[in-house]
């Protein structure tokens, strides 16, 4: 496309249920307004799927969408966004991923794929130099995501296809399966993979040489040799670089934020053998990376437990499935950890959820609200390593107490009866991740308004604009108008706009599809200048940070509309009960707690800043209006 040369020009649509295909050619000005991503994504699903279709249904509507620097040579670029209304709760389904893919989509000649109906039996979808076929995956179906990989490429005669599947969990529809790629990438959380699994979609494989022109090369080269140089000089990404994001661990928990025992503590005794220095000193076989991207971060790790082994193709854990899989559970061995963390990947799991939920069973059994009656004769107690595992097993394959579990912590929490709620760590169905909201108390916020359920992305965290910041953080945030740095653990208007504004940074990320490792407001690779510089490199068009945040403000606005339209309003803008309450152990959080009306008034902020309605919490047709997305109808 001459008007937008970063983008392949084709979208294609795939209908299941009648094995149809179809391509489309949008103009450079759908592009530019939607930007990519889950803003594309939330386009065609607000405009072909009817309101109320069940989650598994062949009228819920899956896309999976690149962004404008997908397959070029700079860091942070092979990002996709999965879409599509979630099993987990009915609200809007989110997720990115990286790898390879996305770049290789791009290379086979597309810019997204749009996925309606269901097939009678399992199916991959082939795409290569701007050819889609649908090929039969009977065979495929019931293999581990590594062997899928491996049949694939020998089937298909090319070990340089990329591989976007669903796994086990998907086919058996559990709630929260992921999508994943490589075996070791999931797009993960909101249960994008039993979406797929319903279709019957057991894969997608992307192959082709097509470049992906770009307006300004040179001036893009630049800047992506610009990131590998300042990589060493930026500590937070340097960081993330050689320890993974599990060097979060020792910091979480210093500052009593490292979640355990099911939330109810922010610090844990084995913590130690937990870290990304312990990881990489011990089990830690290789630093894996995504296409053309310079931090590489991914952790491969290799060990065994209990004479099982864990193997390098599953990747390793990072912050979140060491906390939830580890300290959620009280959990402290890393080799637990790791074969928990490669079955979810074997099987097509997401770890935060499954972690959580068995955190959450685990908390209902020490209460005697279930016995090894019910488990199967498993001790499902905290601290049970053992118990974690199996049930990881028990979960993806739907056997025995897993079946229970698989529908996700709400509805195990119905299932099992009496106080069981009381233990939820959930919002609008989906499990929280591991931030806790006691101390960074403007997640209280996000985890609260975020469409599609707590999600510790979609805006940036406290300690940026708190007193001690980096200059590098208070340079940055001031650029964005947020200049006036706050007092440390406070809670206030300011902290609701910082918490907006950095909402609506984040969300133009997911739709331009930028890891936010490499690009973000205040401590990441690129700041916001430099990230609209290279979008202007990339497109040729004069992309300012107005609109870029406008992108995300626009994408944003699309999910709420969505989850208006399923019934959804300010009263599914909740927390845990569990939030209310004083967190018990030692440290610096031991008894503190949310105030449920300082969280009502953080969300009246919220909305007026958000334009939205104060009562309802939804956008109104004035805003829609004012961000070109009048035709969706609430």
């Amino acid at each position: 496309m001459k008007e937008a040369p970063c983008w392949m020009g084709s979208i294609l649509h795939i209908d299941l249920t009648n094995k149809q295909v179809e391509i489309e050619h949008p103009d450079a000005k759908f592009y530019r307004k939607y930007g990519g991503g889950s803003g594309m994504g939330m386009y065609y699903i607000l405009r072909e799927m009817p309101p109320k279709a069940d989650a598994f249904s062949p009228e819920n509507v899956l896309t999976l969408f690149s962004g404008p620097l997908s397959g070029l040579p700079v860091s942070g670029n092979s990002r996709l966004s999965a879409n599509a209304k979630s099993p987990a709760a009915g609200a809007i389904g989110d997720s990115q991923v990286g790898g390879f893919f996305p770049a290789a989509l791009k290379w086979s000649g597309f810019d997204g794929i749009v996925v309606k109906g269901s097939s009678e039996n399992p199916v991959y979808l082939y795409l290569n130099e701007g050819i889609a076929e649908l090929r039969e995956a009977s065979h495929l179906w019931g293999k581990s995501t590594a062997d899928v990989e491996e049949i694939l490429k020998k089937e298909i005669g090319d070990e340089r296809i990329e591989i976007l599947q669903c796994g086990i969990a998907g086919e058996n529809l559990v709630r929260y399966a992921a999508i994943m790629t490589m075996a070791n990438r999931a797009c993960g959380r909101t249960g994008l993979g039993a979406v797929m699994g319903y279709k019957k979609l057991k894969a997608v494989v992307a192959r082709g040489k097509t470049k992906v022109a770009v307006a300004d090369m040179k001036k893009l080269s630049q800047w992506a040799k610009w990131g590998v140089k300042f990589l060493p000089d930026n500590p937070d990404v340097n960081t993330v670089a050689v320890y993974g994001s599990a060097g979060l661990v020792s910091t979480q928990n210093a500052t009593g934020t490292f979640p355990s025992y099911n939330f109810n503590e922010g610090q844990f005794a084995g913590w130690e053998k937990m870290t990304g220095e312990y990881l990489t000193d011990t089990i830690l076989k290789n630093r894996d990376t995504c296409y053309a991207c310079a931090v590489r971060c991914k952790r491969v790790v290799e060990t065994e437990f209990n004479n099982q082994k864990v193997l390098p193709v599953y990747g390793g854990p990072e912050y979140e499935t060491i906390s939830t899989l580890g300290s959620y559970c009280g959990v402290g061995d890393l080799k637990a950890i790791s074969l928990g963390n490669q079955l979810c990947n074997s099987y097509g799991l997401d770890t935060i959820s499954t972690g959580t939920t068995i955190a959450f069973a685990m908390e209902c059994f020490e209460h005697g609200l279930i016995t090894t009656q019910e488990t199967d004769g498993i001790e499902l107690r905290f601290g049970n390593s053992d118990a974690m595992v199996e049930m990881i097993e028990r979960i993806a394959s739907r056997k025995g107490f897993g079946d229970v579990l698989a529908e996700g912590s709400n509805r195990a929490a119905e299932k099992i009866g009496g106080n069981a709620s009381d233990y939820l760590i959930t919002v609008k169905g989906t499990e929280v991740p591991a931030h806790m909201p006691q101390a960074k108390k403007t997640l209280s916020i996000i985890y609260a308004v975020n469409p599609f359920g707590a999600d510790h992305q979609s805006h940036e965290h406290d300690p940026v604009y708190e007193e001690g910041t980096s200059e590098l953080a208070k340079n940055r945030l001031a650029k964005l108008g947020l200049d006036k740095i706050q007092p440390p653990g406070s809670l206030n208007d300011e902290k609701v706009r910082f918490t907006y504004i950095t909402e609506l940074y984040y969300s133009a990320l997911d739709t331009y599809n930028l890891c936010q490792y490499v690009f973000g407001p205040a401590w990441n690779l690129f700041s916001a200048d430099e990230t609209v510089e290279l979008l202007q490199a990339a497109t040729g068009w004069d992309v300012t940070v107005n609109e870029f945040l406008k992108v995300g403000e626009r994408r944003l606005n699309m999910m709420r509309a969505f989850n208006l339209r399923e019934g959804f309003d300010r009263t599914r803008d909740t927390l845990p009960k569990k939030f209310f309450r004083p967190l018990q152990g030692t440290g610096p959080t031991a008894g503190v707690y949310l105030d449920e009306g300082q969280l009502e008034h953080n969300k009246d902020v919220y909305y007026q800043l958000a334009g939205w309605d104060i009562n309802t919490g939804n956008p109104t047709h004035h805003k829609l209006e004012e961000l070109e997305l009048g035709w969706i109808e609430l």
